[in-house]
């Protein structure tokens, strides 16, 4: 970014070096030119060629310095200054210059007088051209360095911006991948709890398994049997929907992401029996067992669910849409 001003800077010297200011002294030589040709030649010749501003005022100085020449009939070494006049106006398609520029070169080819100081000031106006020519062309390295240096300082500020903006999405990755395992954090400690949930229900499971079991046994091959293992089942019925409501409950929302938590956040005039209904759905048991536990018939336990579904429907399913998922 730095190297921006200096490159403005260099560019606005460029521009002012080529300005296209005409010269003072080609209008005084034209004025001039057929009262006092001597002077209008000594004008021409005080005039610094390589210090001029374009290639338009070094073929107008070129006509008026082989005009100058011819009127004061001295002949040229050679058609070098002449033919700058004539290659700029074929080249621009000017045709009375270029036809005057012809006609002046005709007549510098025809002259026979020579002059010795004529001669080296023409010989020096020759080399202040070539000047000139050198001039230009580094003015032109300069100006073609100067655009390559704007085009370099703009790549760079554009990757720089570009690394920018890929740092930037860079940065938004690594916080969503921080976001993401935080995320996955959770959800492993929430797979743990389940998974202890689960070892718990497998455990009080086969608990009420190995102590069927050891009620069968010890009444096998008795009258009592049957009456003993339903007596036994019944108790066990009557422990999960008094002493087993609270921890089923706590397992469900620990398991769902507090479910029954929402549903009473926004349902809050849920009937108790209502509510029990539903967290024996949401533990995913059948009708027959849901109509041994609450007591009722498996039609009226069909009816309530039904009921309830509605309900939940009309007050809860859009801030909790997983709830209808259990019926």
């Amino acid at each position: 970014m730095r190297i921006l001003p200096f490159t403005i800077i260099l560019l606005i010297v460029t521009a002012c070096g080529i300005s296209t200011t005409k010269p003072t002294a080609f209008e005084e030589a034209r004025r001039l030119m057929h009262s006092d040709p001597a002077s209008a030649l000594s004008k021409l010749n005080d005039v610094d060629v390589s210090e001029l501003e374009d290639s338009a005022t070094i073929a107008q100085w070129a006509l008026l310095y082989s005009e100058a020449l011819a009127v004061n009939r001295m002949s040229t070494p050679n058609d070098t200054i002449i033919n700058i006049a004539i290659d700029y106006y074929r080249r621009h398609n000017h045709t009375d210059e270029l036809r005057k520029a012809s006609r002046l070169k005709a007549l510098s080819q025809s002259s026979d007088e020579t002059d010795a100081l004529a001669t080296a000031l023409y010989l020096q106006k020759e080399k202040e051209f070539f000047l000139y020519k050198e001039r230009t062309k580094r003015e032109l390295y300069m100006f073609c360095g100067c655009v390559i240096l704007l085009i370099a300082a703009g790549i760079i500020v554009w990757m720089r911006q570009r690394m920018k903006l890929q740092s930037l999405q860079n940065e938004a990755l690594i916080a969503e991948a921080s976001g993401l395992k935080s995320r996955i954090d959770a959800s492993r400690g929430d797979v743990g709890r389940l998974e202890t949930k689960l070892r718990q229900l497998l455990d009080n499971r086969f608990t009420l398994i190995d102590s069927l079991c050891q009620t069968y046994y010890e009444s096998q091959g008795t009258k009592t049997e049957r009456k003993a293992i339903v007596d036994k089942v019944k108790s066990e019925i009557e422990s999960v929907r008094t002493d087993s409501f609270d921890k089923m409950e706590q397992t469900i929302n620990d398991c769902y992401d507090n479910i029954l938590v929402k549903v009473k956040e926004n349902y809050p005039g849920i009937k108790k029996e209502d509510y029990q209904l539903l967290l024996y759905l949401t533990c995913r048991l059948s009708t027959r067992t849901i109509s041994l536990l609450l007591g009722e018939s498996v039609g009226v336990i069909y009816k309530r669910k039904s009921r309830l579904k509605f309900r939940l429907k009309e007050s809860v399913e859009m801030l909790c849409p997983d709830i209808m998922t259990f019926f």
